[in-house]
């Protein structure tokens, strides 16, 4: 039934506490959306990476074969396959600084090359730096999602940080769109002392200016994505304990307050209520916090057992694709 909550979009964030298995729903959900004939990209956006491990196979990156159509029995022969990567930080950072010292050296006059690096070793280390690279790559993401598959799928980082990621759009959008006022002011006023202007000063503001669009409207786009229903949606994973589902109520609140759509949430590694008294009593209390759960959050609540044995390779994540389907999962609310 996942599956079907999710066929509409084209992004999937699947997000939750650390340790609840978030990287295998997104990759469960990901191979099945593939078995229906999908292109997916499935992206890790944790700095702990669990996708290669996963998978058994290297994961870097830029986008890696996880799965093609010879992999996806049963229901092969369609032409789905699962793309993966895990954005790498450092890398991202790197990539993220060297663009802007570019960008730096050519619209800044010489003398002010050295004290622009020297702000920007500052800037490593500065709050905000990672998130801020991050979020590029997740920009760039969606867009070649848009280009080359039919669904991205987000294996988000545990839930503080990738709020702070969602909250970034609008935030660095209006900072841009301040920017671009200031600029605009500062043109206005460099005009009249100039008189008509013209030049070197000029060109470097051109540049300047379109280089802060390019990011506003990168960030706006990012961000109209995420916040429309029809194209994206968040899957909240959970264990049935107390503190995994306070934090979920917490996360629910923020973002249904960012406007994200939670799509449904996904109660992974259910204990068996008729294999011996210690799990039915264990069952029975993970019943009474699903229960609260459901007091607070009116959305779709689906049930994954717990499996037997690592969940690695393939024909593993295969299984639990099955799980995942209308015909066995139980759908509350």
């Amino acid at each position: 039934m996942l599956l079907d909550l999710i066929t509409s979009h084209r992004v999937v964030f699947v997000g939750g506490k650390g340790g609840v298995g978030k990287t295998s729903i997104a990759a469960a959900l990901a191979l099945g959306r593939a078995r229906a004939g999908a292109r997916v990209l499935l992206v890790s956006t944790d700095p702990a990476h669990n996708l290669g491990h996963l998978w058994d196979r290297l994961v870097g990156d830029e986008p890696t074969r996880l799965a093609g159509p010879g992999d996806l029995a049963p229901g092969a022969g369609t032409a789905g396959y699962v793309d993966g990567l895990e954005i790498d930080p450092e890398r991202t950072v790197e990539q993220h600084l060297s663009a802007v010292a570019g960008t730096m050296r050519r619209l800044l006059p010489e003398r002010m090359h050295a004290p622009a690096a020297r702000h920007l070793e500052l800037a490593r280390l500065a709050p905000g730096t990672h998130e801020s690279a991050v979020l590029e790559r997740i920009a760039e993401a969606v867009e070649l999602g848009e280009e080359a598959y039919d669904l991205v799928v987000f294996d988000t980082a545990p839930s503080g940080h990738t709020l702070r990621l969602l909250a970034l759009p609008e935030q660095l959008t209006s900072w841009t769109e301040t920017l671009l006022a200031n600029r605009d002011r500062s043109e206005r006023f460099g005009a009249a002392v100039r008189g008509l202007g013209g030049g070197e000063h000029t060109d470097r503001d051109a540049e300047l200016r379109r280089t802060l669009l390019r990011r506003r409207d990168r960030f706006s786009r990012l961000r109209g994505v995420v916040t429309d229903p029809a194209q994206a949606g968040f899957v909240l994973v959970l264990t049935a304990e107390l503190l995994p589902i306070a934090e979920t109520m917490e996360v629910y609140e923020k973002l249904t307050g960012l406007g994200v759509e939670v799509a449904a949430l996904v109660a992974n590694r259910r204990s068996p209520a008729d294999a011996g008294e210690v799990l039915a009593r264990r069952r029975r209390q993970e019943d009474q916090h699903l229960v609260r759960l459901r007091q607070q959050v009116d959305v779709p609540l689906l049930n994954v057992p717990l499996l037997p044995g690592d969940l690695v390779g393939t024909p593993a994540l295969a299984a639990l694709a099955d799980l995942l389907g209308p015909s066995s999962f139980r759908v509350s609310g």
